[in-house]
């Protein structure tokens, strides 16, 4: 990686067929990165640091994929949020019967909100109490993330994103996905995600409202930047 400044460029999966035999494959590969880069930890953890006045009853994720991972944050956090009614937004419905069925048996409702990211923004939504994403975020830049973050703010109370970190060790780790069995497409997108990544202070520096959040940016080990955001306006709460 000869440069540390921040590149976005198109990603392969995001431009193939969903029923395409290799964009199933990958998508399956990113169940496993998302192993390898502790990403459940790293939300749990991000969530735990807000300090949520009552657990979340409206939840969204933009960018949410097959609905796994937040199928798993779900079973890690069902005795503390026992009834969730989860949005799940994605340009695709790719989240299967099974993965549905096993979210209503934990007593989440889901509804998967099928369009564009930018379409989102401009039209009207409710509000939820928290959102997240994961992996999502490093596909924009400029206004485009500007005003993601900004509808993100007026829409929901408190935010969580994890996304790739944006340094020399990151990039090697991501040139050596083939070891978990990673394809081809996941192979050329893994190294991409992490030039379009994060450092420093970036993420708060697109946030709209620096004045009415609570803001915070780390790095997370192994290879993850979280970025979190908590209206000022909700109450202190106690640790989940």
């Amino acid at each position: 990686m000869p440069e540390l400044s921040r590149t976005v460029v198109p990603e392969i999966l995001d431009h193939l067929d969903p029923g395409d035999p290799q964009a199933r494959r990958s998508r399956r590969d990113l169940q496993r990165i998302h192993v390898a880069m502790a990403t459940l930890h790293a939300l749990r953890s991000a969530i735990t640091r807000l300090v949520l006045p009552a657990a979340p009853r409206h939840i969204l994720e933009l960018g949410a994929g097959d609905g796994t991972l937040l199928l798993r944050l779900a079973r890690s956090f069902t005795s503390a949020w026992p009834a969730v009614e989860l949005t799940l937004l994605d340009q695709h419905d790719l989240v299967s019967p099974d993965t549905r069925a096993e979210y209503a048996a934990l007593g989440w409702r889901v509804t998967v909100l099928e369009c564009d990211i930018m379409q989102w923004t401009r039209a009207p939504s409710p509000s939820y109490d928290l959102c997240l994403t994961t992996l999502f975020l490093h596909h924009f830049a400029g206004d485009d993330l500007q005003q993601i973050l900004a509808a993100v703010a007026a829409r929901s109370s408190a935010f969580v994103a994890c996304e790739p970190r944006r340094d020399r060790w990151t990039y090697l780790a991501s040139r050596m996905v083939g070891f978990l069995g990673a394809n081809q497409v996941t192979r050329a997108d893994a190294a991409s995600s992490v030039t379009a990544g994060f450092r420093g202070r970036e993420l708060s520096g697109s946030w709209p409202d620096t004045d009415g959040w609570q803001l915070h940016e780390t790095r997370v080990l192994p290879f993850t930047h979280c970025f979190s955001a908590r209206s000022a306006e909700l109450p202190a709460g106690v640790p989940q």
